[in-house]
């Protein structure tokens, strides 16, 4: 399938938002305090490493399409949205990453509807997989930051 132009911008977003969320959730298990120190910095690592599978089959999707997925922090610092946080708390990071995961859930339901207008239904399928995942872990931080 030919790459459509919106579909590989809305990847594009998707994945230096992906990466970018990767890399607050590996500072947030190096840097948690706190009670609860040792589940959330178990928990940390079992997300990170989920974030970083996800852009792998991100950036893979881009390649499928023909195109380059981003280089080097600066492209990816560029094209993401999502910004540092500044807290070492447990229930504070928790309160901060599950925004984030709700802000990366919203951004792959817009992806979605550009995937499906594009009649791509493997990218979009990709998509529904990490609104999902993104969902179910929002939740898991909502309920860790109660």
């Amino acid at each position: 399938m030919p790459a459509v132009p919106a579909v590989v911008d809305a990847l594009n977003t998707v994945l230096a938002n992906t990466y970018a969320l990767a890399v607050k959730t590996h500072a947030a298990h190096w840097n948690v305090q706190g009670a609860g120190f040792f589940a959330l910095h178990d928990a940390f690592s079992k997300q990170y490493e989920d974030l970083l599978d996800a852009a792998d089959e991100l950036a893979e999707r881009l390649r499928a399409l023909g195109q380059r997925a981003p280089a080097g922090l600066k492209a990816i610092a560029t094209a993401a949205t999502l910004r540092d946080h500044g807290n070492d708390g447990g229930a504070a990071l928790c309160g901060e990453l599950r925004d984030d995961h709700r802000t990366l859930a919203a951004a792959c339901a817009a992806a979605l509807k550009t995937a499906q207008t594009a009649g791509d239904e493997a990218t979009a399928d990709l998509l529904i997989g990490r609104i999902d995942s993104h969902d179910k872990t929002a939740w898991m931080l909502a309920a860790a930051a109660a």
